[in-house]
């Protein structure tokens, strides 16, 4: 953007030169910084919608409070682009989200701005409250604001955390920012409860003041009561909020600074935890986004005067859209199949099995836990649950998956989405752990599929067992392996020689097949495809270990308790001793960038394969032994 078209903003590097603006200056700042977020989205991709919807918020809570010394948490954090814009990142958005630049999130090494690291949902209320507590503990006079969305505070935790707030005295804001929309639309009784408060008199309430609540007043006697109530900009005599303990305000229009600011610097002179209720809409101030914000979520590059349009060639199916088919075909065949999704039904596939089978389709909401207990559940009573979920919030459902679905051998199907380095998202999002975690659980069992068709056979697979099974798939499209049609699996436990060599045997767990075939290749290798990471195929292990010197273990995830990890425990059981070199996600978070280039640095492509290889065992390579 060029200068002359935002002097307000290229005027402020920190929020102290915010301050120093009049407030009628601040709504020409706010469209100069949602101009600056759409020109700077267009051109990196990112999350979009909701960070055109929280502009105003953004620039009404650094300019009423004393950032960074009071502190702001934002839940999830993929709505901070305004508040990376006005705190001293603008120049770096060209970087958003590559490799080496400004990460699409908030960090706390990032910026002394970014107060708590967050990335997953419905944390914002308990990182600000312990803040809160700690200035408290440390006589420090300091405001914790968390901002949370209506999507967010559907989760238990965001209640749990409410819970305890409400009988502490201590600094606290809580900000509903209520814009009736998550990533995929909201579900459950909150949001409805919500949605009426929003509706009728509430709505002309916030919109219109106190005129239209005095026009339907009730008789005189109630006037005072009702008067009372509308100060705090409700018309109904309780809230839930205020159940918990909290002064709760609103609901505001968080587009209206001259609402918003006001608002909040009254906020900041009243004592304990304080809730205020504000009304945004997702993609505000760019028409195409506000009509659909699902769309423009999180779109790749587009031309702001154009919109997103589909490519020109048709790109290769995703695991993604081979699940969702999958899905949707196994639930014609099977009448007992149920799918589930914590939030995620575009994230995950499952648009048009929502649509084919509506009463079979269960969005919880963002309750991770709830989802793993709710498919125990129907998996006790014969139904046969099919959990549609990343591999990195299945972390927030852990326990769940031990105790409700493993320790009672339910019949659980766990589609792992995102599998592995996710790209831009980072490491907040990778699903580095799931092979660790999963298969030190008794009863558990993972598949890898390492294609598109395999990944089809492996969830039939999956689906067929009468014990819970998980199946990880990556981000994206694999190498383009054509699926078949029909539901035939694959053998369970079973994996297979792809291609035979000598002295040296690579087991691949999952897509890292395709660049281990590549390496092998060079080194005259041979070359497993695993496809169970557990149970192993101990026939084609131990069939490998005899007829090879040396064994390499390559995976997607966590080297520390992953596949290679269960290979060598395999091998040692066996009274087997060979070399095994593990590859793999090193003991490290992998920031974000291109999934490609990330892969490459930690020598997981084709190239990187064959290097450790030599490295490892430069003598028998060069006497012939591979």
């Amino acid at each position: 953007m060029s200068t002359s078209m935002s002097p307000l903003l290229n005027a402020i590097n920190t929020p102290p030169d915010l301050r120093r603006l009049s407030r009628s200056q601040l709504p020409q700042l706010a469209q100069e910084v949602r101009a600056c977020v759409l020109d700077n989205v267009s051109r990196t991709g990112g999350h979009l919608s909701s960070n055109l919807g929280t502009v105003e918020l953004t620039v009404a809570l650094h300019y009423v409070f004393n950032t960074p010394h009071d502190r702001i948490v934002w839940d999830v954090g993929h709505q901070t682009y305004p508040h990376k814009i006005l705190t001293g990142r603008r120049e770096r958005m060209p970087t958003l989200r590559q490799f080496g630049g400004l990460a699409g999130f908030p960090r706390r090494d990032e910026s002394e701005y970014d107060t708590f690291g967050t990335a997953h949902s419905s944390t914002s209320i308990s990182a600000a409250l312990g803040m809160a507590l700690a200035a408290r503990q440390k006589g420090e006079s300091r405001h914790a604001i968390a901002v949370i969305g209506d999507g967010a505070l559907s989760a238990g935790m965001a209640f749990e955390a409410l819970n305890h707030a409400g009988v502490e005295d201590c600094k606290l804001l809580v900000i509903l920012n209520d814009n009736d929309m998550s990533i995929s639309p909201p579900v459950g009784a909150l949001n409805r409860y919500l949605a009426q408060l929003m509706s009728g008199r509430f709505y002309a309430a916030a919109k219109e003041g106190a005129k239209q609540v005095l026009k339907a007043a009730p008789p005189l006697f109630e006037l005072a009561k009702r008067f009372e109530e509308h100060a705090k900009g409700m018309v109904v005599p309780a809230t839930l909020f205020e159940k918990f303990g909290f002064n709760y305000i609103g609901p505001i229009d968080g587009h209206d600074l001259d609402s918003l600011i006001p608002t909040l610097e009254n906020l900041k002179q009243l004592d304990g935890p304080q809730f205020l209720h504000v009304v945004t809409k997702k993609g505000q101030g760019y028409k195409l986004a506000e009509a659909d914000p699902v769309t423009y979520h999180g779109p790749g590059k587009f031309d702001p005067a154009v919109g997103l349009v589909p490519p020109a060639t048709p790109p290769k199916p995703t695991f993604t859209q081979v699940f969702g088919q999958w899905l949707c075909d196994m639930a014609a065949h099977d009448p007992r199949l149920v799918g589930i999704t914590p939030a995620m039904r575009e994230g995950s596939g499952m648009v048009e099995f929502h649509k084919r089978f509506p009463k079979r389709y269960f969005d919880v909401g963002i309750a991770e836990q709830h989802a793993v207990t709710l498919a125990a559940g129907m998996a006790c009573e014969g139904v046969k649950p099919v959990v549609a979920i990343y591999s990195t919030f299945l972390q927030r459902g852990y326990d769940q998956l031990i105790h409700d679905v493993a320790l009672q051998n339910l019949p659980v199907v766990f589609a792992l989405d995102r599998a592995g380095l996710v790209g831009a998202d980072g490491p907040t999002h990778a699903g580095a752990y799931d092979i660790a975690y999963i298969r030190c659980v008794p009863n558990m069992s993972l598949a890898c599929p390492a294609d598109e068709r395999e990944c089809r056979q492996l969830l039939t697979s999956a689906f067929e067992q009468n014990h819970p099974v998980a199946v990880r798939y990556p981000r994206g499209a694999g190498v383009g392996v054509p699926v078949r049609e029909d539901l035939q699996g694959l053998p369970f436990g079973e994996g297979e020689v792809r291609r035979t060599g000598r002295g040296i045997a690579i087991l691949a767990f999952g897509s890292l097949l395709y660049p281990a075939l590549a390496a092998a290749e060079a080194l005259n290798a041979t070359v497993i495809n695993m496809r169970w990471a557990k149970p192993l195929d101990l026939r084609l292990l131990q069939e490998a270990a005899v007829a090879h010197e040396h064994l390499v273990t390559l995976e997607d995830g966590a080297v520390m308790g992953g596949a290679g990890s269960a290979v060598c425990e395999a091998l040692n059981a066996m009274g087997l001793s060979r070399q095994v070199l593990q590859l793999g996600l090193p003991d490290e978070f992998i920031e974000h960038g291109d999934p490609v280039r990330l892969m490459a640095l930690q020598g997981l492509d084709a190239q990187g394969i064959e290097n450790s290889i030599r490295r490892r065992w430069p003598v028998s390579l060069e006497s012939g032994a591979a």
